[in-house]
């Protein structure tokens, strides 16, 4: 297992910010090299088809990036977190939509103008071409898939629905490598252009396949997780208990999460994103699990010493990345799991907890919390009840202010429900703590 971190000072670098940097000089120089391939390519046959041009390395270039940003790579995942590259995906993939649209109406304007005829005629022209019917059938699954991306439509779909259909990103993909390909102007312009769009090519496939495919596969067989225990918390929350080999090899942190998988008991692609509900050890690893739908409920039926398919595990929700010593835990309902796992790591005497909950038999593992928190000398606030009868947020910026007054002094982790997470983050910037203090992590699979 990976060991506690340092405490780093207020002036050095966060892993996050390193990460990003490193990111960011990765898009611009990739964006300098396009624009120079894209002048020294030269002109097209016409201005229109010229600007067409320049849209289509430009949209080449976000779709790889789009593979970057969801390929699970452990290094960008535990510093940035899934959450967010996953937010980046999908505002990088609008872009994409409007640039590869952009791309597509200007190649049938140029070339309408070029033979001085209709769009309609030009359009049906071109559909004749290999290269650029493969362009319009890239097109065409990008759109699809732009829409099923809505907020709109994606809330009236199943997750596995949008997943499946979702998965189509990668017959697009293959579409535009083929058709970039056969497009002499931009792929073999030059050698230099060939060399660095196979490079970039391979690189973006390689990270894919080895984040998603290889790594998890690999893992598994070497690990072979193994149902140990189910035991119920509660009428409606239950703790999932897996042992497997060499698990002091896995590279698992307190407050990260995986995606899982019962094959023995649901089907192969019912997955579910469950944090650590205990810190990871050579003994095995635990998820927590409250019931909100068919997957989360049928958990408590899983068969002892059946085999589980783990994924992981993900997320920047550490300790990585404090730079206090002391430490803010802020928990709502079932997302006490991270949070009660991260106690297994927190300093002696300098750890909060804020434990908000409807009615304290809601409060999931709370025995367990009150143990730990004992156990370093910390405190524990837990805030049960309705919104109305604290008087004001209980996460306001008095009330937070007054439960912790040296709260802008600590490194602070929020989890819970959205609307919770919400109040929290705005009580603190509210209370003005630097942002590189405050943790929040909201991981899902859509």
């Amino acid at each position: 297992m990976v060991s506690n971190t340092v405490v780093r000072g207020g002036g050095t670098m966060l892993p996050v910010d390193a990460a990003r940097s490193a990111m960011w000089t990765f898009v611009i120089a990739n964006v300098v090299i396009v624009e120079a391939l894209f002048i020294s390519a030269g002109s097209g046959k016409n201005g229109v088809l010229t600007v067409a041009k320049f849209f289509g390395l430009h949209a080449a270039l976000l779709l790889l990036f789009q593979l970057l940003l969801v390929a699970r790579l452990p290094w960008l995942d535990r510093r940035i977190g899934m959450d967010r590259l996953t937010v980046w995906h999908r505002w990088v993939g609008f872009t994409l939509l409007w640039t590869v649209l952009t791309h597509a109406t200007l190649v049938v304007l140029g070339y309408a103008t070029l033979d001085d005829t209709s769009m309609g005629k030009t359009f049906v022209a071109l559909s004749g071409v290999p290269a650029s019917l493969l362009g319009m059938l890239a097109a065409a699954v990008i759109v699809v898939i732009g829409a099923i991306s809505t907020r709109a439509v994606r809330r009236r779909l199943r997750y596995e629905v949008w997943h499946g259909l979702h998965l189509l990103l990668y017959v697009a993909l293959g579409l535009v490598f083929v058709h970039q390909l056969q497009e002499t102007t931009t792929f073999t312009s030059s050698a230099f252009a060939t060399a660095y769009w196979w490079i970039l090519w391979l690189f973006a496939f390689g990270a894919l396949l080895t984040g998603r495919i290889v790594m998890p596969l690999w893992r598994n067989a070497y690990h072979r997780f193994t149902v140990t225990a189910v035991v119920p918390e509660s009428d409606d929350v239950v703790s999932v208990y897996v042992t497997g080999r060499h698990l002091d090899k896995l590279p698992a942190r307190a407050g990260q999460f995986c995606i899982w998988r019962f094959p023995g008991h649901h089907h192969w692609w019912l997955a579910n994103p469950f944090s650590l509900s205990a810190a990871p050890g050579t003994q095995g690893l635990r998820l927590t699990a409250k019931a909100v739908g068919s997957a989360s409920a049928g958990l408590r039926n899983v068969p002892v010493g059946s085999r589980a398919y783990v994924e992981g595990p993900y997320g920047a929700f550490t300790s990585l990345h404090r730079s206090r010593p002391g430490t803010l835990l802020i928990a709502g309902g079932v997302g006490i799991t991270p949070v009660r796992a991260m106690l297994e790591e927190a300093a002696a005497g300098d750890v909060v907890v804020l434990y908000r909950v409807r009615s304290e038999a809601d409060a999931v593992l709370l025995d367990e919390v009150r143990h730990l928190v004992a156990l370093r000398g910390g405190r524990l606030h837990l805030l049960a009840g309705r919104t109305a009868e604290f008087g004001s947020s209980p996460f306001g910026p008095e009330s937070l202010h007054r439960l912790v007054p040296d709260v802008t002094e600590r490194d602070v982790y929020v989890c819970g429900p959205p609307a919770m997470t919400a109040a929290a983050l705005s009580g603190l910037r509210d209370l003005k703590v630097p942002a590189r203090q405050v943790h929040a992590e909201r991981f899902g699979l859509a």
